[in-house]
């Protein structure tokens, strides 16, 4: 089994910039959070872009399209920004791949306390091992076909839909 994790941005990845006080992107914290969660299984890193997903455009998507269609790996984590997720989601889904391919974020940067971040990122990791051919959004301990889901914002969380 071919494991690939691409980090395109989003709250995920955001850093505090204790200067300016603001989010900011830097590089990515997937490597570090793989070794702090002593992750055995083999995987290849990719920082494809770093992009809060609102600013995320056409192009940005057929790149990660492109990205997923040329990496060897048939396992694909996406650490994506919540808001477009279900965007980036379709353009894959629709490609009909012949791979997994899980994307999840979080609603609270990885470096703040209380951040959903490691364990979404856990959870994408030991899924997409699991799960069979398809394209899936993983959010907060759930598991969604990338067209049975809808954000809902007010209450910050996924939620099926049929």
């Amino acid at each position: 089994m071919n494991l690939h994790i691409i980090a395109t941005g989003g709250t995920f990845e955001k850093h505090y910039d204790e200067i300016t006080g603001e989010l900011v992107f830097t590089s990515s914290h997937i490597p570090a959070m793989m070794e702090r969660a002593r992750v055995s299984q083999s995987y290849t890193f990719q920082e494809l872009t770093m992009l809060d997903s609102l600013d995320m455009q056409d192009a940005d998507r057929e790149n990660i399209l492109k990205s997923c269609r040329e990496i060897p790996a048939d396992r694909i984590v996406i650490v994506h920004g919540t808001d477009t997720m279900q965007d980036t989601a379709a353009v894959l889904g629709k490609a009909a791949l012949e791979k997994t391919i899980v994307l999840t974020g979080a609603m609270i940067p990885y470096e703040f306390d209380r951040s959903d971040a490691f364990f979404n990122l856990g959870f994408a990791v030991s899924a997409v091992q699991l799960l069979p051919t398809g394209v899936y959004i993983l959010m907060n301990g759930q598991i969604f076909k990338w067209n049975k889901v809808t954000k809902n914002r007010p209450i910050g969380v996924f939620e099926a839909v049929s």
